[in-house]
């Protein structure tokens, strides 16, 4: 498993998150349960993309002296190029984290609890996810034909459901939860179980954290396989793909209450899947430069926002 990554980067990454974590934590008991403003969540969202591109320039100056400049601005793009990939279907992610909040109604002042624990634990399953897929795409090359043909096929299901309004009824781990566990229509406080009669119930806090939890799943499952189309270096790919997470919690409250301005969002990621997708398809026949697949993300990013801020949505009436 080739990786720039050595005792002391990895070391210097798992402080770095750790002391941003702790600062998250720390400052968000001391202000209390409280509802998140929006110059607030702004603040954050800008903390924590300063944060990721202050790292990736210490890992670009350290590079730069130790293994020259072209691989250090190899290097820094791959995690740049990541970041912004995994950055973009995060959003996708936040739309989904808003439709739970929304549908279990969930208090203002506990959302941020909810939220926290959502990151930390889709830190843990990346980083299981990463390793194994990197081992795996290391040892079964043709893997990246299998990524990169799901990843067309996820775009396109993503284009065809861009605009449709998504229900919860259905889903069918909240179907299982309904039918085998005894739940609450009530929540108390932030514990996941009350008794009632000598009997345990689950709260909707239980049930908001498990619907969490798949989601996070099914988005790694989506966002690992784009970013081994820029690089199979673990190092790269977590510390990309982690400094991403850790700005959910900010990116929740910002686009709070915003998801309908950027309405066309979901297709500009259906293209930038399909974009992707095709890219490690061709990776044996034309490998396309970091530097163009940055442009063109980036690109699609914009034009997708403008696009909504221009173009009003259509709201369904009845």
């Amino acid at each position: 498993m080739q990786t720039i990554g050595n005792p002391w980067l990895w070391g210097g990454f798992i402080a770095v998150v750790i002391a941003a974590l702790l600062i998250d934590l720390v400052l968000m008991r001391h202000g209390g349960p409280h509802k998140v403003t929006f110059k607030e969540a702004l603040l954050w969202s800008l903390g924590w993309v300063a944060l990721a591109l202050a790292f990736n320039a210490g890992l670009w100056y350290y590079l730069n002296e130790t293994a020259g400049a072209a691989v250090a601005n190899e290097v820094g793009l791959q995690f740049l190029t990541g970041y912004l990939i995994e950055k973009a279907l995060a959003v996708d992610n936040i739309f989904v984290f808003l439709l739970i909040m929304g549908y279990f109604a969930v208090p203002e002042t506990a959302r941020q609890r909810v939220l926290i624990i959502g990151i930390l634990g889709a830190i843990a399953l990346r980083t299981v996810m990463i390793f194994a897929g990197t081992v795996l795409v290391n040892q079964f090359h043709w893997l990246l034909y299998v990524f990169g043909a799901f990843l067309l096929f996820t775009g396109w299901k993503m284009w065809f459901a861009a605009g449709q309004e998504p229900s919860l009824d259905d889903n069918p781990v909240l179907k299982f939860m309904r039918k085998h566990l005894r739940i609450t229509h009530e929540y108390n406080g932030n514990r996941l179980m009350a008794e009632k009669n000598g009997v345990r119930w689950f709260t909707p806090m239980f049930v908001v954290l498990i619907l969490i939890a798949v989601t996070d799943v099914i988005f790694a499952v989506d966002s690992i396989p784009a970013i081994f189309a820029i690089t199979t270096d673990p190092f790269i790919v977590l510390t990309s793909n982690v400094f991403a997470v850790l700005g959910l919690r900010a990116m929740f409250f910002l686009l709070a209450g915003m998801a309908d301005r950027f309405h066309l969002l979901p297709y500009g990621l259906a293209v930038i899947l399909a974009f992707i997708g095709t890219k490690m398809l061709l990776i044996d026949i034309f490998k396309i430069p970091v530097p163009v697949s940055l442009g063109v993300v980036a690109a699609i990013l914009v034009t997708t926002v403008i696009l909504s801020l221009k173009i009003p949505a259509k709201h369904k009436h009845g």
